[in-house]
């Protein structure tokens, strides 16, 4: 079976803390260290022959530490979150106080709420939908890729990718820290199919963390 595995990266201080990352260089904190370690032999237990990565810190700790051994990593920034602008560093309360309009707008289901210097939905697909596509064409029949990037594109980026209708984003709820998607390819040549969806396998899991939504990861 050839297959993509898309991992979000584990939990970072700013996750913890509810603050927008977009491409703000956070590390893994004690805890997202243990999420992947915990991921590990999951991603391992799928035999993969590639693993791609964004660059930014905590997508490449990620990876570094579900790797199997020996197996190299690739970097690829058209992986990076979105960039949020004006909205990074910013907790819920912040953004909220900050800029009121462009809040409202997010809670009402935009994905940014046009906070200035914020990537558009259709600009993030655009470099990532590309990579995911690249990535799987170099996969050869089969085998198993692992690409570890971000939440937030990579929920928008799996609707354009399997083909969806745009608004379909809106039923799926993020990804967990360390979270992954299989996605399989159809044994009858009718491309891609979701396999699962937010697997994890965190040493501490006890359920959704829907505040894990608020803040880009």
């Amino acid at each position: 079976m050839t297959r993509l595995v898309l991992l979000r990266h584990g939990q970072t201080a700013w996750n913890l803390e509810g603050r927008a990352q977009g491409h703000t260089d956070v590390g893994l904190d004690d805890t997202g260290r243990a999420q992947a370690a915990a991921a590990a032999p999951y991603i391992a237990a799928f035999a993969p022959t590639a693993l791609w990565s964004s660059d930014l810190a905590r997508a490449r700790q990620t990876a570094e530490i579900v790797a199997p051994a020996g197996l190299e990593i690739a970097y690829d920034a058209r992986l990076r979150e979105f960039d949020v602008g004006e909205r990074a560093g910013l907790d819920v309360a912040e953004f909220a106080a900050r800029f009121p309009v462009e809040h409202a707008a997010w809670r009402d289901g935009h994905v940014t709420g046009h906070v200035p210097g914020a990537e558009t939905v259709a600009q993030v697909t655009g470099r990532v939908v590309p990579a995911l596509r690249e990535i799987l064409a170099a996969t050869p029949a089969g085998e198993t890729t692992v690409v570890v990037s971000h939440g937030a594109c990579l929920k928008v980026s799996l609707v354009e990718f399997l083909g969806w209708p745009e608004e379909t984003s809106a039923t799926l709820r993020g990804l967990d820290n360390c979270g992954w998607v299989v996605l399989e390819a159809d044994p009858h040549g009718r491309g891609l199919r979701l396999a699962s969806y937010n697997e994890t396998a965190h040493p501490d899991f006890h359920g959704p963390d829907f505040a894990s939504e608020a803040p880009f990861g």
